[in-house]
């Protein structure tokens, strides 16, 4: 007994003075600006009085809202999101992933933060010769029976337990952040391609309706024709536009089913499967007030960044574990138990034993130890760098946004004066047309002209529906509030 408290003395005082080798982690300091570009950002971007030009404001205290989507006013698009944060086999298989980290961040933990215990049962037949033993018979049979419990414990002394546990910790929030990210992604996807959705059916629209008014030109121009007020060539020229404009219509249809079949992917069904909603502009709303993250607060919002510091955690942890094998190893192993050659007797007074082992083992000669460890502070390297580029990256993607903002406003309101301008003239040249005042050249420029500002509208307002959800999503999408 006196070696055992001896034993125990020496464990104690190593626990007392452990240590975990490497450095401790710390937390990047954020960007030390106060703006995303050079130019500073209105407070406001333009106003129109026409739809989708509503004024925009930046507002720092506004936070993002993790259903930020429920902005734009459309209950379709709120279901599909919804639908696709249930159904979508990618999301599905992130959040899979994640599990599986925490799981074995789970199992690493209780096989080096707890003594593993064991129990053994053993039942043995067996039989001596007893001629060896001077006897004269060989039939010594005989069972022996054994019961006993293990206990073995790897003293922690310089933290490489403690330090592999860190990083699969943080290979867990890593991917955690993934999920977010997937989270936000995939909203963003399905609110983009509603909007495509309804871009293209707003352009299918407009040419078809030029189309009707073109074919009733015609039906004029032959008239004109047969009395003598117009020549072969216009008639020509108008049909050779009107096939133009019907032949652009079923490349159209075909990027518009495109968007159908990409949305059904999205919430997880077949693109064969009908019975999801279509979108016109008509279903959306721009929202006045935008919130804006401060760039400190921004690397705390994306979780592309928040994925990129928690890689960087764990190389900085796996480097300490790397570090830790040049150290000593202790090792404690305990058992105790009963043999017997009854089971009668079995756990009694003079069948227990008991064994306590104490192992220490140092490295003293394994040169790829050090390369090891250089290996892990590469990799920790490595991944800061990534960090810082991740960061800038996110800055850019934020300054973009905020500028695409600011001037697809400037753009929608020319681009609705210019359409205004375009039918106003186009119903001007048509009536001159009619009763012979204007040439055909000036009726088939007017519609070319209407055609292409309509095109170019529906463009414009889609776009600042997009820019809406771009600059959601580069604020990270409400990441601080979401409970995954």
């Amino acid at each position: 007994m006196k070696q055992v408290k001896q034993l125990l003395w020496v464990l104690g005082l190593a626990l007392l003075s452990a240590c975990t080798v490497g450095p401790d982690a710390r937390r990047p300091e954020p960007p030390a600006i106060d703006q995303y570009t050079v130019k500073a950002l209105p407070a406001k971007t333009v106003s129109s009085a026409f739809v989708f030009g509503v004024a925009q404001t930046f507002d720092p205290a506004t936070p993002v809202r993790v259903d930020w989507w429920l902005t734009l006013g459309s209950p379709k698009l709120d279901q599909l999101i919804a639908l696709a944060l249930e159904k979508n086999p990618s999301l599905l298989a992130a959040q899979a992933t994640l599990r599986q980290a925490q799981e074995t961040y789970s199992a690493r933990a209780g096989s080096t933060l707890y003594p593993q215990v064991g129990a053994g049962l053993a039942d043995q037949r067996q039989q001596l010769n007893g001629a060896i033993q001077g006897q004269p018979d060989n039939t010594n049979l005989f069972s022996l029976y054994n019961a006993s419990v293990g206990v073995t414990y790897n003293f922690d002394i310089f933290g490489g337990n403690r330090r592999v546990l860190e990083a699969l910790a943080s290979r867990a929030d890593y991917q955690q952040f993934q999920l977010s990210g997937a989270r936000l992604t995939l909203a963003a996807n399905v609110a983009t391609s509603a909007i495509t959705q309804a871009k293209l059916a707003g352009q299918i629209q407009a040419n078809e309706i030029s189309l009707n008014a073109q074919e009733e030109q015609l039906i004029l121009a032959n008239h004109r024709l047969r009395l003598g007020q117009a020549s072969d060539d216009d008639v020509l020229a108008l049909q050779t536009e009107i096939e133009q404009t019907r032949a652009g219509i079923p490349v159209l249809r075909t990027r518009w089913e495109q968007t159908v079949h990409l949305l059904t992917v999205l919430v997880g069904q077949s693109p064969g499967q009908a019975g999801l909603p279509h979108f016109t502009l008509e279903d959306f709303t721009v929202p006045p007030t935008l919130p804006l993250v401060v760039p400190s607060e921004l690397v705390r919002s994306r979780p592309d960044i928040q994925a990129s510091e928690a890689l960087m955690r764990a190389t900085n942890a796996e480097y300490g574990a790397a570090l830790s094998k040049m150290y000593p190893q202790l090792t404690l192993s305990a058992n105790a138990g009963s043999l017997a050659l009854t089971t009668g007797v079995l756990f009694g007074s003079g069948t227990l034993f008991w064994q306590v082992l104490g192992q220490l083992t140092q490295p003293l000669f394994n040169p790829g130890l050090p390369a090891e460890s250089r290996a892990a502070l590469a990799a920790f390297e490595a991944s800061a760098s990534n960090y810082q580029m991740v960061v800038l990256e996110s800055l850019r993607n934020v300054a973009d946004v905020l500028r695409a903002l600011e001037n697809d406003a400037h753009t929608l309101n020319a681009q609705s004066r210019a359409n205004a301008a375009a039918s106003s003239l186009l119903q001007s040249v048509q009536r001159q047309y009619a009763y012979g005042s204007a040439s055909y050249l000036q009726l088939l420029i007017a519609q070319m002209q209407a055609q292409r500002t309509q095109f170019d509208l529906v463009a414009a307002q889609s776009q600042r529906l997009s820019d809406t959800i771009a600059l959601y999503q580069a604020m990270g999408g409400g990441i601080l509030n979401a409970k995954d």
